[in-house]
């Protein structure tokens, strides 16, 4: 029983809200969508390889030279830089949130009242309907007929019809009807709050990219401590000096470590995220804006995609011996009894008045039965789909609809009944035909145009008449549209995946049956969007790899799906696909250039194991490589515009590149170290020769990872060349180089430079036929 019942015309007054606000009878807010500043700043700063380049730094401090500490300003700025634009994504993100966020609907001192949830108090009068998601634990104090959605207790979809005096439970969604419910509990107390967020019961997969990138950082894990101390064991076995084998050591180390990579990624999807904010469209989880981008069936929902949404009652038709003014009154009658507030009722109501009626039964309209129906002066009357209605809908008015259906009508028929039975009425009568109007998106077909063009295939499912949807998907010039299905004839267990390779138009859909035919989608290999704004869409939004919402949709759409289009602008999508595709094959591309790096790295540890030799780097030596080889120009290049279809080909792209250069490198210097022994050269002279050809190499790369050229990514690369000529002309001593102005000295290195290029894509060739062809890479 409640403890208190406030007058449910009036609701709560000023004064009882602000003793339950000073109670902490308060609801919470939504949980952010973003990590907070503070869990920014400590993922960033708190990781693996930063705790390992801090105790690399001690070590160098051990040694005395300080400017060998320089390689932590590159780990430094990369992480600032990530910090900035998760930052600034966040700020977006939040901002679009907020606009997109639903209200509740509160009655207070005898008014209806918008607040957000986080306003609702204990014993608040709420006003619920279709669509809406509960953001509290309710009582049912008023209805005249309500189904909900209570699959995050029941774990089945299966609507639930509730009464007055019944509970409701926090994050149930409303599938049909009206209430006015009393709040019992609010806050944490609330079983949406016990959740943590209920919407989301099946997380997405995370990143591949992300997956991928992981693995090797796991493996490196795993590599880069026993490589470092076996080493350090070696060079002091040796009789090494005690501060060379510990910059050998920590540049080794630090050669490693692919500083960047992770947070490159997460960079550009960051960015990726601030630049669709700015396009209106809110991304609720990072990695879908990947998930988009690999998308190859897009399934549409036609209402509200398609077409604009806002329906118009073109004419009604009386049928059989009832004439037209009759025939009108019932169906404003109707649709005021049932309170329904979906598009078509709305139509309906603009078009003929909400004239005043007593309803004794009243069956709101459900996506699940398409139909709804009320009971008033002992007569019962139904309207929705005709083929939900009658078991056989009779020849002469099926023959009626399928040609209004052609004309691009959406059809529904009003009906008398003798009682609101389910799943359909007893013994319905038509009465006339609800002849609806619909208009197609202003841009429709160039977005449909250009998804077509990137190989994405577009089905359209929904729950209208099959004719009618063909009709509008024909119009939008959606190809294979004239191949369709009525799923209301298919039977109760139909072969979903012969369904999906022969119709591309699925027309009177129930909610079970979208979610079933994304899944068929699924089997057969594809990655699978959808699109929707209604209760009706919930199932299959939640079986998508990737799910879209119109910020005009119901407000338990758009808690579910991963990018929210503010504006209700489909046009939106092609900003997230072309997104999608310039974060992953960027990053797929530049990750090569981090990769080169770690690789010749781990290669040359293993090899001065052994030799009698020093570790051919010093930690500072690395640094115009790791700066201006590797994170400057990614930086940029992870932000250019990218927009080619995904190819799936991370680790082949890397290896192409990143395996040749590092084969290189450690060939060369191998070459440096054997010239230095015939020569006689001192330790600074080989470490500055290793560092010459080494960065030779990698802007090689670079000029590779870079195509195809532009004048940016040109200049981007000269810029890099320049700078680093600039080091050895003029900073040398800062990076522990010796002065390479010297003829001797350019007799060796001066064949060693010109014979990079040929070299590179000599080796180049020989791994992509011996080996990289034999292998199958993702």
């Amino acid at each position: 029983m409640l403890q208190y019942e406030p007058p449910l015309e009036t609701g709560l007054t000023p004064e009882e809200v602000q003793q339950r606000v000073a109670a902490g009878q308060q609801n919470d807010p939504l949980p952010p969508l973003t990590r907070s500043i503070k869990q920014i700043f400590r993922d960033n700063l708190v990781t693996l390889f930063n705790l390992i380049n801090v105790l690399l730094g001690a070590l160098v401090l051990v040694t005395g030279s300080y400017k060998n500490l320089l390689f932590l300003g590159v780990v430094v700025v990369n992480t600032a830089i990530g910090i900035f634009q998760e930052i600034r994504s966040k700020r977006q993100v939040d901002k679009l949130a907020l606009l997109s966020e639903s209200k509740s609907r509160i009655r207070r001192a005898g008014k209806i009242v918008v607040h957000p949830q986080e306003d609702i108090v204990q014993d608040d009068i709420l006003e619920i309907g279709r669509g809406d998601q509960l953001p509290v634990d309710a009582l049912i104090r008023q209805t005249t007929g309500l189904e909900v959605d209570e699959s995050q207790i029941t774990g089945e979809s299966t609507p639930i019809i509730k009464v007055t005096g019944e509970n409701l439970t926090s994050g149930s969604v409303i599938l049909a009807g009206r209430a006015a419910v009393q709040a019992t509990t609010v806050g944490h107390g609330s079983f949406v709050k016990q959740l943590a967020h209920s919407a989301k019961q099946q997380r997405r997969t995370a990143s591949q990219l992300l997956t991928i990138i992981n693995r090797i950082i796991k493996a490196l894990t795993f590599a880069i401590i026993p490589l470092g101390v076996a080493l350090f064991v070696s060079s002091m076995m040796r009789g090494q000096d005690l501060n060379r084998a510990i910059l050998g050591t920590v540049a080794s180390m630090v050669g490693m470590i692919p500083e960047g990579l992770v947070l490159l990624t997460s960079v550009a999807l960051a960015a990726g995220a601030f630049t669709l904010g700015r396009r209106h469209v809110l991304v609720r989880e990072l990695p879908a804006i990947e998930a988009l981008a690999r998308v190859d069936v897009l399934c549409l929902d036609k209402t509200g995609t398609i077409t604009s949404g806002q329906l118009q009652l073109d004419r009604v038709e009386p049928w059989a011996e009832t004439n037209l003014e009759t025939t009108q009154t019932i169906l404003a009658q109707l649709v005021a009894a049932t309170s329904d507030d979906n598009e078509t009722a709305q139509a309906i109501q603009q078009a003929l008045g909400t004239p005043t009626v007593t309803a004794t039964t009243v069956l709101p309209f459900s996506s699940g039965r398409k139909w709804s129906g009320a009971i008033w002066d002992k007569q019962a009357y139904v309207m929705g789909a005709p083929e939900f209605i009658f078991d056989q809908v009779p020849a002469g008015l099926q023959a009626r609809i399928h040609t209004l259906a052609g004309q691009g009508y959406r059809v529904l028929v009003l009906a008398a009944a003798k009682a609101l039975t389910t799943p359909r009425p007893t013994a319905p009568r038509a009465l006339g035909l609800i002849l609806i109007t619909d208009e197609l998106r202003p841009r429709a077909k160039d977005t449909f145009s250009f998804f077509a063009n990137q190989d994405v295939a577009l089905k359209v499912i929904s729950g209208d008449n099959p004719v009618t949807v063909a009709s509008i998907a024909q119009r939008a010039e959606i190809a294979g549209a004239e191949r369709l299905v009525d799923m209301s004839q298919v039977g109760e267990t139909p072969d979903y995946g012969q369904l999906v390779r022969d119709y591309t138009v699925f027309g009177r859909v129930t909610p079970q049956q979208k979610e079933q035919l994304i899944k068929a989608y699924q089997a057969a290999g594809h990655t699978v969007a959808m699109t929707g704004d209604g209760v009706n869409d919930l199932l299959a939004l939640r079986q998508a790899d990737c799910s879209i919402a119109m910020a005009s949709g119901s407000e338990a759409t758009k808690s579910l799906a991963d990018f929210v289009l503010v504006d209700s602008n489909f046009d939106a999508m092609i900003n997230v696909l072309n997104e999608g595709r310039r974060v992953i094959n960027n990053v797929e591309r530049v990750a090569s250039l981090f990769l080169i790096k770690t690789m010749y790295s781990v290669v040359l540890t293993l090899i001065f194991i052994f030799m009698s030799r020093s570790y051919p780097f010093e930690p500072i030596q690395l640094t115009p490589i790791s700066s201006l080889m590797v994170g400057i120009p990614t930086f940029f290049l992870a932000l250019q515009p990218n927009y080619a279809r995904i190819a799936d080909r991370f680790m082949k792209q890397v290896m192409e590149i990143a395996a040749p250069a590092a084969v290189c490198v450690v060939g060369y210097i191998l070459v440096v170290m054997a010239l230095g022994t015939q020569f006689q050269l001192s330790f600074a002279t080989t470490s500055t020769l290793s560092v010459l050809m080494t960065g030779l190499i990698s802007l090689n790369a670079l000029l590779m990872v870079a195509r195809p050229l532009n004048r940016f990514k040109i200049g981007l690369v000269v810029a890099m060349a320049a700078l680093f000529a600039i080091i050895f002309l003029f900073f040398g001593p800062i990076f522990s180089l010796v002065n390479l102005l010297n003829w001797r000295l350019a007799l060796i290195y001066l064949p060693l430079m010109v014979s990079v290029e040929p070299i590179f894509l000599l080796v180049q060739d020989i791994l992509g036929r011996r080996i990289l062809s034999r292998i199958r890479w993702r």
